[in-house]
């Protein structure tokens, strides 16, 4: 368990084992109030509760994140790509084979 000293308007969103896309994450000892979250690694990093050992895999701690006074969620994806145009997906081209008896 993990220990980290912060003013309220800091709200947490997700602790997870990997980092979200296009956040910025600063470590225990640096101006994470600027930053989208806090990387830790687990029991290498000095915010262990007394007593505690560590694993040494990093995780993540997110705070929430608002744009243009909305809550950004974290999870959907930044763009989408769409990859059919509404067709779906036709066989692969390629040689025709041999030609048969009485063909050139």
């Amino acid at each position: 368990m993990a220990e980290l000293e912060r003013d309220a308007y800091l709200a947490d969103k997700a602790v997870t084992p990997y980092p979200f896309e296009g956040w910025a994450y600063a470590t225990p000892d640096d101006d994470y109030e600027s930053a989208d979250g806090v990387r830790f690694v687990c029991g290498e990093d000095g915010t262990l509760k007394e007593g505690e050992e560590g694993c040494g895999e990093p995780f993540y701690l997110s705070f929430v994140r608002y744009e243009n006074g909305r809550e950004i969620d974290p999870r959907r994806p930044a763009e989408y790509v769409e990859l059919s145009e509404g067709r779906g997906p036709r066989g692969p081209r390629g040689p025709r084979g041999p030609s048969g008896p009485g063909t050139r």
